[in-house]
């Protein structure tokens, strides 16, 4: 059962997602924010797995939330679903630690789809928000520092996986390896790209070109 935690500003669209959510036999809603500090005291309650997180909110943005949600409960995913596409925050809220950003036009199934991936470690970016997000890194990506260097070829393998929106398991399967030894390499990815999740350890590679797309095989 994937626990979630739904915050948005607007109490229809809080009823419309609990509603919808509900229905599903693998989701469990537990709680329901009104803005970002009040999905920090639910998160420090309830320990969700995803955080269903619009941005443009009272008292505490879902940025400011979601950055607090990861520092302090790294194991919380936050997946980001609003109404803004803007390129200043969806930078913004991927920097924070987002697993994922949506829009709230996106089909009830995707919607599904999306929670349930990221609760595996997925990434789920909107089409039009992913071309913005991968246009700041269009222009000559300045020298790489010595820490991406480091890379190994393996480690270099997994991190395009990573990007592609594998989750471990499938990491180890289409990689023929351990489960734990891709946990050891995703580790040492972060370390070595100082990135605090996947999904910036991901947005770290497109900007130094260290992968070549993002369409699964």
């Amino acid at each position: 059962m994937i626990r979630v935690l739904i915050c948005d500003d607007q109490a229809v669209v809080r009823d419309g997602l609990e509603a919808i959510l509900s229905t599903d036999d693998d989701i469990d809603v537990i709680g329901v924010a009104r803005h970002g500090q009040e999905a920090l005291d639910l998160a420090r309650e309830g320990q969700p797995d995803v955080v269903l997180m619009d941005l443009k909110m009272p008292v505490m943005n879902g940025v400011q939330a979601t950055e607090q949600i990861r520092k302090r409960w790294p194991r919380i995913r936050v997946l980001v679903l609003t109404t803004y596409a803007d390129e200043a925050w969806v930078l913004d809220a991927v920097r924070a630690g987002a697993s994922g950003y949506l829009l709230k036009d996106t089909r009830r199934e995707l919607l599904v789809a999306a929670i349930k991936g990221t609760a595996e470690g997925k990434t789920f970016i909107d089409p039009s928000v992913a071309g913005k997000l991968l246009a700041q890194f269009a222009t000559p990506a300045p020298p790489a520092p010595p820490a991406t260097e480091g890379l190994t070829e393996r480690e270099l393998a997994v991190l395009e996986l990573i990007c592609q929106g594998y989750s471990n398991p499938e990491i180890a399967q289409h990689l023929h390896l351990a489960s734990g030894t891709v946990r050891n390499y995703v580790s040492a990815i972060l370390q070595k790209l100082d990135a605090a999740d996947r999904t910036q350890a991901a947005v770290v590679a497109y900007q130094r070109g260290l992968v070549k797309g993002t369409e699964r095989r």
